[in-house]
């Protein structure tokens, strides 16, 4: 378990909370040599590294995305 002053926490708060979020340690902080609150995390810590955009858990394609015709989906503006 890691112990931070409350100045540190101040300083470092983000980087604090991702790491409680990541690995799952907890951590207590200090003011004047007493615990003044505890970080735990919510749930379990994830495992390895999200990739940007991977939606593969929360999205399916049921169609061709790449090979698509929206021609019909649009109506072209008369010059």
């Amino acid at each position: 378990m890691k112990t931070l002053l409350v100045s540190e926490f101040k300083t470092h708060c983000v980087g604090v909370l991702n790491e409680v979020a990541d690995y799952g340690e907890e951590v207590i902080v200090t003011k004047r040599g007493k615990p003044l609150a505890r970080i735990v995390p919510i749930s379990a810590p994830q495992t390895g590294k999200r990739t940007a955009g991977d939606c593969s858990k929360n999205a399916t394609i049921h169609t061709d995305i790449v090979n698509s015709d929206s021609s019909d989906d649009w109506e072209a503006l008369d010059s």
